[in-house]
């Protein structure tokens, strides 16, 4: 439907041998984009290597909890009330997942949401490796107006029956991924695979603020649960200097974060790493951009960036930013 079938054919002859053997295309409805949030429904359309259909699942979450935006997902208390809990749907959940890459609009927002659910019914999803549809999209330069899954979709000429339904949402992600996936394989390009590192404990309970450096103040973290000592990847763009004040990001800028964020440390993290971003432990000459919601404070890497005449941009700024990425010199 979606590509010429010679193309298809052509490309399926010369499939790289190193791409994965099956995928999993995910989405899930949650209560909010926070930690501590739940997920009310998921879906997922399992593909071969080539990126064919073999069937797809879908399923109602209690969250046990409000459901949050219900004019987004369209859930309400009462259509939840009798939904299983995810420690009942787990299982089958993992049957889904295992063995496959996980495929998701925005993947890491998707694979936490999941790994905190798994860790809350004390399970592991069975998912080694993620591949984000928007990182993909801009390893193969497709001219989208933006990275929203609407303007994916309408590239390939897929049409969105009711948006932010998980089921059709997972189903409007698969038709996209299979010309996308065909269109690496035929011109050789590596998929932008990320490790998916599950977490193995988990409480929503809040805890207290740490005294400096801590994670406190986010509901639900325990000091060592999540994903700890993890080690990025490198970037593989060279430093193309500071970030100037009305213009893009570009791929492999230093980036450096400090204090409390709204969304997710890790999450704001991933989110740059996948958008060809250097993110950086300390501050340094080097750093392009300090990422800080409060910039009189006197944390090491704001003291450090008035130093060095670092720029400075709070959180919002730099989500804005992150939505166009320039690419880095010869990408």
């Amino acid at each position: 439907m979606l590509e010429d079938p010679t193309i298809a054919a052509s490309s399926r002859t010369a499939w790289p041998a190193a791409y994965p053997k099956g995928y999993a295309v995910v989405d899930v409805e949650t209560t909010g984009l926070a930690r501590d949030d739940r997920i009310v429904s998921a879906a997922v359309y399992r593909l071969d290597a080539h990126g064919e259909v073999e069937d797809h699942w879908y399923t109602l979450v209690n969250p046990e909890r409000d459901p949050g935006p219900v004019w987004i997902h369209g859930l309400t208390s009462e259509a939840l009330e009798g939904a299983p809990l995810f420690a009942d749907i787990a299982e089958d959940f993992s049957s889904r997942l295992a063995g496959r890459v996980l495929v998701a609009h925005n993947a890491v927002f998707d694979w936490q949401m999941i790994a905190r659910e798994y860790a809350r019914a004390r399970r592991e999803a069975p998912v080694r490796q993620r591949l984000c549809t928007i990182a993909l999209s801009k390893e193969l330069g497709l001219p989208l107006p933006n990275h929203k899954l609407e303007s994916l979709a309408a590239h390939f000429g897929v049409v969105q029956q009711r948006a932010h339904h998980a089921l059709d949402d997972a189903r409007v992600l698969a038709e996209a991924f299979r010309p996308s996936l065909a269109a690496a394989a035929a011109g050789g390009v590596r998929l932008p695979l990320l490790e998916c590192r599950p977490l193995t404990e988990w409480s929503d309970r809040p805890v207290p603020r740490q005294p400096s450096g801590g994670h406190g103040g986010y509901g639900g973290y325990r000091p060592g649960s999540w994903r700890p000592s993890r080690k990025r990847p490198a970037c593989p763009y060279p430093n193309p200097g500071r970030y100037e004040e009305g213009k893009r990001l570009k791929q492999g800028m230093r980036i450096a974060f400090s204090g409390d964020t709204s969304v997710d440390r890790e999450l704001l993290e991933d989110r740059a790493t996948e958008a060809g971003l250097h993110v950086a432990t300390s501050l340094s000459r080097l750093t392009s951009l300090l990422v800080t919601n409060d910039p009189d404070s006197g944390t090491s890497k704001v003291v450090k960036a008035r130093q060095y005449g670092t720029p400075v941009v709070d959180e919002a700024a730099f989500g804005q930013l992150l939505a166009d990425v320039e690419p880095a010199d010869g990408g």
